[in-house]
């Protein structure tokens, strides 16, 4: 069976074929809900080979046909059988052609053909979701070419993490040259070995900009060991790279942050950049996030600093999703507590977005909450998120639940964290937000049928 897609992208065939061969295309394109992840993308689109990972340590090789390869109009992958790992997809049948067409003055026709023994409806839903993402990738980086953004060399820390990962392969994608920096041994010409207390004076040589991920996970048990890892993983590095990053002349540092400065019991109440921190009262994380952004403006120059105080991350990936998505999909699902709570909200390639705005927007400067302008309840939530599995949302979680994993402290500051967080930054400066609804975004990411527009 054959199933076909087509879509008009604002770019020239050249244009669009080099998107398509530069690193990171695949991790743009690939569904999140699927159960694969990359392992070794395509060295060329004429004749590489792209390794994706399946459960059990299976692998799916995508081979790319020399034969039919035509320079900015068409190349075509198929799958190959290679070794044992590859046993299952033996009876699987899959032939992929990707064709580019001019469609007008400075416009491309993109269509995907599938030709595979594999569920049709399955198929749709991949191909429905890579022209959306193609889509809304391509109309952001028009909009900041109009903006007079040119290719930049952007160092990159907490590059392997959810945000790192997705965010890395938006820029390269866009023509922009991504240097990882990282704490290992260098593998490649774009990675630089990083010391987070110390990092070396040549560090930042060459890059325009930096944006600045890393940090460990807030989730867990707070107890002595986590809440240090929280401030040592943040604070200090984040001071140190500001400054290197001042001296080495760089214009751009951008930082994450979190809606967490506010206070996890702001309640009700609307809060924006303007609200002071710690609004709804200091706790733990609050008084960190207040210490880190301190951090990220150490360092004297005129260079323009952001900070990304961002709310919960909504990806299939990881997060809170890649925890209740295979509840709710058991139909185990429900609200938490009362569900009132308010759940301040932006999806992974908002907020990709949103660190690409910070790039080209010279207005933006300072705290920029990175959340959704339309907040839930935790009711709300979980109603959209079973709605988006197709199950019912009818076994309420108790309050003190959160407790036995999180602990008392990390139940308050996580699971049951109640913030209504507004973007007024963001909505001053129009700024266009893909998933604006729970729906929206949740019917994207996990690849429901419908979605509602």
């Amino acid at each position: 069976m054959t199933t076909q897609r087509s879509s008009v992208l604002p770019a020239p065939p050249d244009e669009v074929s080099a998107w398509f061969a530069r690193p990171g295309a695949i991790r743009r394109l690939l569904p999140p809900w699927l159960p694969l992840k990359v392992i070794e993308e395509a060295s060329s689109l004429r004749e590489g080979t792209a390794v994706l990972g399946l459960p059990g340590g299976l692998r799916w090789y995508a081979q790319h046909n020399p034969s039919e390869y035509l320079e900015n109009r068409q190349f075509v992958d198929e799958l190959q059988v290679r070794g044992l790992r590859a046993a299952p997809t033996r009876v699987a049948h899959w032939r992929h052609e990707h064709l580019t067409e001019p469609a007008g003055p400075g416009h491309t026709t993109v269509t995907d053909r599938v030709s595979s023994n594999m569920p049709a409806t399955q198929i749709e839903r991949m191909l429905d979701y890579r022209h959306r993402q193609l889509a809304a990738d391509f109309a952001a980086h028009e909009r900041a070419s109009e903006a007079g953004l040119e290719p930049l060399t952007i160092a990159v820390t907490g590059s392997h993490g959810m945000v790192g990962t997705a965010l890395c392969a938006f820029l390269s994608t866009g023509g922009h040259r991504v240097i990882k920096l990282v704490r290992r041994a260098p593998q490649s010409k774009d990675e630089r070995r990083w010391d987070p207390q110390a990092p070396e004076h040549d560090l930042l040589d060459d890059c325009d900009a930096v944006i600045h991920l890393a940090g460990t996970s807030i989730f867990g048990r707070f107890g002595d060991s986590h809440r240090q890892a929280i401030e040592e993983s943040r604070i200090e590095p984040t001071r140190a790279l500001a400054e290197l990053a001042a001296r080495s002349g760089v214009s751009r540092f951008i930082s994450a942050s979190a809606i967490g400065i506010y206070g996890a019991s702001a309640g009700a109440a609307p809060v924006d950049e303007q609200s002071p921190p710690e609004a709804g009262g200091a706790d733990f994380l609050s008084g960190v996030v207040k210490r880190w952004e301190q951090a990220a403006e150490q360092g004297e120059s005129n260079m323009r600093r952001v900070q990304i105080r961002t709310g919960v991350v909504l990806s299939p990936s990881g997060g809170i999703l890649a925890v209740l998505r295979p509840i709710f999909a058991a139909g185990l699902g429900g609200r938490l507590g009362t569900g009132k709570q308010r759940l301040s909200w932006i999806g992974l390639d908002d907020l990709i977005d949103i660190y690409h705005r910070a790039l080209w927007d010279t207005r933006l400067s300072g705290p920029v909450n990175a959340v959704s302008p339309h907040p839930v309840s935790n009711a709300e939530f979980t109603s959209a998120l079973a709605k988006a599995l197709h199950r019912p949302a009818i076994i309420p979680v108790p309050a003190a639940a959160p407790k036995l994993l999180l602990g008392t402290q990390g139940s308050k500051l996580l699971a049951m964290a109640d913030q209504q967080v507004i973007p007024q930054k963001l909505l001053d400066a129009a700024h266009h937000f893909r998933f604006a609804k729970i729906e929206q975004v949740l019917a994207h990411c996990l690849g429901s049928p419908s979605r509602e527009d």
